[in-house]
C-alpha cells in the first residue's frame, strides 16, 4: 500500500485544502503486468456541516472501498472552523482534486474515466454540487478542471436548506449578505440543480435520521428518475446520521448496524456497472 498527500493550494491555487491517497502498490510479480494495470478510484469526501471535516468519515470509507478493488483518496476542505471560506471554495478544491486523479492517473493505476466520489452528510451536499454543477466549473471558480465524476455516492447528504436541517447551508455562505444567499440557495438546494447533465448517482439515508431527514434523498433521487439518469436509492428503516461505514469501529453497538453496512458493497456494486475491469 502507498499513501502521500497533495497540496491543492500549491498544485491549482486554491485557499486550501488536502488530498490523501491510500493506493494499492504494484500487485504483480511481473514488471510490464505492473505497468499496465488500472483501478477505479474513488475520492471520499466526509462531511461535518461545512464546520469541520469527519474523520469517522474518511480513512475507514477508503480503507472499505480500497479493500473492494478501488484507489482511494480523501478529500479534506476548508470549512468555516478554517476561517471564513465560503462557496464556491470547496466546490473548487473538490474539482481540483478530480481534476488531479485523473490528471495524475497513470502514476496511480487509475483508469482516468473511472473516477468516482462519495460524500457524507454536508460532504454529500458538496459531492452532489459537483455532479450538478460540474459543466459550469470554469463559470463558477475561474478554473478549467477536467472534474466529471463517473458517478456518485450520497451518503445521508445534505440536499436542500428546505428540508431539516440548515446548518450546512448557513456555514457554506458564511460572509454572504441575506440577499445574496438567498439568489445562492436557488441553485445550492440541489434536487433543483439536477440536469440531464448529472452522473447516476447511490444513494443511502436512514428513515430516523433526525439530522438531515431523508427526504433530503428522496428529492434528489426523483430528479434524477424524473430524467431517467441511473440511480439507487435505499432508505433505511433504523440508524442514526453519521453511521459512516456503519460498523462497530467508528459506531457504538446496534442492532441495525449489520443491515446497514450492506451499503459499502452496493456503492460498490452499483460503481461496477460504469466501469471497464470489473473485478
Amino acid at each position: 500500500m502507498k499513501t502521500f498527500e497533495v497540496d491543492l493550494k500549491k498544485e491549482y491555487g486554491t485557499e486550501g485544502g488536502k488530498l490523501t491517497a491510500i493506493l494499492c502498490g504494484d500487485i504483480y510479480d511481473d514488471p510490464a503486468a505492473n505497468e499496465a494495470w488500472t483501478r477505479p478510484a474513488v475520492i471520499v469526501v466526509p462531511g461535518g456541516a461545512y464546520w469541520m471535516v469527519s474523520k469517522r468519515e474518511g480513512e475507514p470509507v477508503a480503507s472499505g472501498f480500497l479493500a473492494r478493488g478501488f484507489q482511494t483518496f480523501i478529500l479534506t476542505y476548508l470549512t468555516a472552523s478554517d476561517g471564513e471560506y465560503a462557496y464556491p471554495e470547496q466546490l473548487t478544491e473538490l474539482a481540483a482534486a478530480t481534476d488531479y486523479v485523473k490528471k495524475h492517473a497513470k502514476e496511480m493505476h487509475v483508469n482516468p474515466d473511472e473516477v468516482f466520489a462519495v460524500g457524507f452528510s454536508a460532504g454529500g451536499h458538496l459531492t452532489a454540487d459537483l455532479a450538478a454543477e460540474w459543466q459550469n466549473i470554469e463559470e463558477i471558480t475561474g478554473k478549467k478542471l477536467n472534474c466529471k465524476p463517473l458517478a456518485v455516492g450520497l451518503s445521508y447528504a445534505v440536499i436542500s436548506a428546505k428540508t431539516g436541517y440548515a446548518g450546512s447551508h448557513e456555514n457554506l455562505l458564511q460572509g454572504y449578505t441575506e440577499e445574496a444567499k438567498t439568489e445562492l440557495l436557488k441553485k445550492l438546494n440541489l434536487d433543483e440543480a439536477v440536469s440531464e447533465n448529472t452522473p447516476p448517482a447511490f444513494i443511502w439515508t436512514t428513515a430516523e435520521d433526525d439530522c438531515v431527514p431523508s427526504e433530503n434523498s428522496l428529492l434528489f433521487a426523483l430528479q434524477l428518475a424524473k430524467r431517467k439518469i441511473p440511480y439507487e436509492l435505499h432508505v433505511y428503516p433504523q440508524g442514526h446520521h453519521g453511521a459512516s461505514t456503519c460498523d462497530m469501529e467508528v459506531n457504538a453497538e446496534n442492532a441495525w448496524l449489520k443491515r446497514n453496512s450492506r451499503w459499502l458493497d452496493d456503492c460498490a456494486c452499483f460503481f461496477r456497472l460504469f466501469t471497464k475491469e470489473k473485478f
